[in-house]
């Protein structure tokens, strides 16, 4: 089981350099799970895909409810507090630490190609492709 973050799943069903790797994860571990916010996030990327017309209304829709379908039942809570601690020791926002909590409360690696995250966070995330 792995924490994946939104780029992640974007890349999963957007075809992107980064598509053939999550691909190969999903083949090696298919639980994945997410914080609920992950929902919120991916819906936003869609919506500036609309916008500059990448992709089209039903297409967003389709994707949209693939990706919630294949997220049922894997998506959890962070701890609030938890969250906020590691905004505060980090440089992070409080959404990417949703992803480190649940990361950090499972014992479980944070897949992300977020410079960021990966630097503030190098024993929790850890980059998609030095995961296989």
């Amino acid at each position: 089981m792995i924490v994946i973050d939104t780029n992640f799943i974007i890349h999963f069903y957007f075809p992107s350099d980064f598509s053939i790797i999550t691909e190969k994860i999903f083949l090696k571990d298919t639980n994945w799970i997410a914080p609920t916010l992950w929902r919120s996030e991916f819906k936003n990327v869609i919506a500036g895909f609309l916008r500059r017309e990448i992709i089209d209304f039903s297409k967003a829709m389709e994707i949209i409810e693939r990706a919630e379908l294949k997220m049922q039942g894997f998506e959890h809570p962070s701890p609030s507090l938890l969250v906020m601690e590691l905004a505060h020791s980090s440089k992070c926002s409080s959404y990417d630490c949703e992803f480190i909590a649940l990361a950090k409360s499972r014992a479980l690696p944070l897949l992300t190609w977020d410079k960021e995250i990966l630097k503030a966070f190098p024993t929790i995330a850890i980059r998609p492709d030095k995961y296989l």
